[in-house]
C-alpha cells in the first residue's frame, strides 16, 4: 500500500525525508544551530591539539579538552569542524544533510576506533573518552539534522496513528 504525501507516492512503513522544507524554514535554525556549535567545538580541538605540537600519528596520547588526541585527529577534527560552520552559514536543507553525514561518520567512526582501540592501529590515539564523544556527538548531529525532516509511516491502524487522527 502507498500513502501519498506532497503529491508524491511514499512506500508504507518507510521513513522518508522531506525535501520541500524551504531554506528560510524556522527548522534551518535548528540545523544551524547545531552544525554551528559542533563545528566550533571541532576547530577549537583540533587547533588545541595542533598548538600541543603531537607527533602526526604520535599514540602517546595527548589531551585536549579532555579527549586523547594527535595531529592527524587534530587535523581531521579541523576539517570537519570546517564542514560544519560552512552547514551552518549555507543553512536550510543542506546543513540538515551535512549534519546527518558527518553524524553518522562519527558513529562509525566510533565503531572502528572501537575496534582498533589497544592495537597498533589505532592512528588517530582514540582512548575510551574518544569514544563515547564520537557516538554521543555523532548520535546528537544526526537528530539535529534529522529533525522535522525525517518521518515514519504509521500504518492506520496503529493506536498512535489513531491517536493523532481522532475521527478517521
Amino acid at each position: 500500500m502507498m500513502a501519498v504525501t506532497h503529491g508524491r507516492h511514499v512506500p508504507r512503513g518507510r521513513v522518508r525525508l522531506d525535501e520541500h522544507v524551504q531554506v528560510d524554514h524556522r527548522l534551518s535554525r535548528v540545523y544551524r544551530a547545531g552544525a554551528g556549535i559542533f563545528g566550533a567545538f571541532l576547530i577549537a580541538f583540533g587547533v588545541l591539539g595542533l598548538m600541543h605540537r603531537i607527533g602526526f600519528f604520535g599514540t602517546g596520547g595527548d589531551t585536549v579538552i579532555g579527549l586523547n588526541t594527535n595531529g592527524a585527529l587534530s587535523t581531521l577534527s579541523i576539517v570537519f569542524g570546517a564542514l560544519l560552520l560552512v552547514g551552518a552559514i549555507v543553512g536550510g536543507n543542506r546543513a540538515s544533510t551535512l549534519n546527518m553525514i558527518i553524524g553518522i561518520g562519527f558513529v562509525l567512526s566510533g565503531f572502528v576506533n572501537l575496534a582498533l582501540l589497544r592495537t597498533d592501529y589505532n592512528v588517530l590515539a582514540f582512548q575510551l573518552q574518544n569514544l563515547m564523544f564520537s557516538f554521543v556527538v555523532g548520535v546528537v548531529l544526526m537528530t539535529f539534522g534529522m529533525y522535522g525532516r525525517v518521518s515514519g509511516r504509521l500504518p492506520h491502524d496503529n493506536p498512535y496513528w489513531k491517536a493523532r487522527n481522532p475521527g478517521s
